[in-house]
Parts: C-alpha cells; structure tokens; sequence
C-alpha cells in the first residue's frame, strides 16, 4: 500500500497546488480551502456540488 505520495506528486503535477485540501469536484480542480470558501461566497460551489450530485435536489434524492 502507498503511502499517498505518488498520489500527491500526481495531484501537484495535475494542479500545481502542493497543499491540502486540494479539492477536485467532477474532475475540475477548484482549488484549496480558501478558494473553496471564495466560490461558496459567489455562489459558485452549490451549483458545482449540485451538478455532480454531491447535493440532492429533492427528497427522492436521499
């Protein structure tokens, strides 16, 4: 089992960001913590999450 470093070296290689969180949503990189918290402020992760699926439009959903 890897210790995650090849995954991480493949993760920075992909978005040049070296830090963690390093946030991926349906293959677009958003990028980390603050510009997570950015685009929420815009109101631009919803949509993005919902999209993905990651957030239920409605009950049957859950």
């Amino acid at each position: 089992m890897s210790d995650g470093g090849e995954i991480q070296s493949a993760l920075s290689e992909w978005t040049g960001q070296t830090t963690v969180p390093n946030v991926v949503i349906k293959g677009k990189h958003i990028g980390g913590c603050d510009r997570v918290m950015e685009s929420n402020k815009q109101g631009k992760l919803v949509p993005l999450l919902t999209e993905a699926g990651a957030i239920a439009n409605n009950s049957s959903q859950l």
